[in-house]
């Protein structure tokens, strides 16, 4: 299975190299997009695009639109860690940077996945429930629960990304 993985500005990116470990220790080949500020939690360096490589390749019309290209190469889209920013603007529609134009290309037919990662109040602000309404029943988004720990800025709650098994699990269930 093809799957394109989204990461996004969270500490929780730090375990982005596991996640893509586990993903392909199940067969998978894993295309990693990372937004603007996801780099700056990790450790070591993952091969991934950004939004530099969108409009780089493109001199005229008939060139490959990054975007569009990734979205018709993956079988399976994840998102994780997904930032309420980014969780909202998926929600809302935007789309200012290369993953979500990746988004907003994709194709209904496909499963679509996002692993929150967030402040306790951030996640249970009412904003973000109305959000995970629309994500869930109006866009089909599959979302993979945040669970209860203490975080990394020392609260605890629910805001954590779900553990690297639950979500390979979740994902590469049909």
């Amino acid at each position: 299975m093809n799957v394109l993985l989204g990461v996004t500005g969270s500490v929780a990116a730090v375990l982005t190299p596991k996640l893509v470990e586990a993903l392909t220790s199940q067969g998978n080949i894993v295309t990693v997009v990372m937004t603007k500020h996801a780099p700056k939690f990790l450790k070591e360096n993952v091969k991934h695009y950004n939004d530099d490589d969108e409009w780089g390749v493109f001199d005229e019309i008939g060139d490959p639109i990054l975007h569009i290209e990734l979205r018709k190469w993956a079988d399976v889209l994840l998102v994780a860690p997904c930032t309420m920013n980014t969780l909202g603007k998926i929600a809302n529609g935007l789309c200012d940077n290369l993953l979500t134009n990746i988004v907003r290309a994709w194709d209904g037919s496909k499963r679509f996945f996002i692993a929150p990662a967030a402040n306790t109040h951030m996640w249970s602000h009412p904003i973000t429930q109305q959000q995970l309404i629309v994500l869930q029943e109006e866009l089909g988004v599959n979302v993979i629960m945040p669970v209860e720990k203490t975080l990394a800025c020392g609260d605890t709650g629910v805001g954590a990304m779900a553990d690297i098994k639950t979500i390979v699990e979740r994902i590469t269930c049909k």
